[in-house]
């Protein structure tokens, strides 16, 4: 690939991006800024649990990052619960999840 092209499909995509944060995104999931505050919310609760778990020592697992995309998604669908995607994007990080805990269980039998 060309430096062109590279430069043209980095261009499109921040002109995308661009768009849906100034304009669809910003409808479907409210201003970043309160839109990340619910999510930080949420993940500093799940991530005090892993710390308590774990004795104060902070680790996040692969199946730990499921978790945190889903409760991105849970935060989203407390501004736009009528958007499919979140739902369907919940199942696939929950089935995605339950795979990186099923190899943690596998490699430990």
């Amino acid at each position: 690939m060309s430096n062109e092209t590279e430069l043209n499909t980095r261009g499109r995509i921040l002109h995308i991006a661009e768009d849906l944060v100034n304009g669809a995104r910003n409808v479907d999931y409210g201003d970043p800024n309160a839109d990340f505050k619910r999510t930080a919310g949420l993940w500093e609760i799940y991530i005090q649990g892993i710390i308590e778990k774990a004795g104060g020592e902070f680790k996040l697992s692969p199946h730990d990052v499921a978790v945190m995309m889903i409760l991105l998604k849970v935060s989203r669908l407390s501004w736009s619960p009528d958007k499919e995607d979140h739902w369907v994007d919940i199942a696939g990080y929950a089935a995605c999840g339950a795979d990186c805990v099923e190899g943690i269980s596998n490699n430990h039998a």
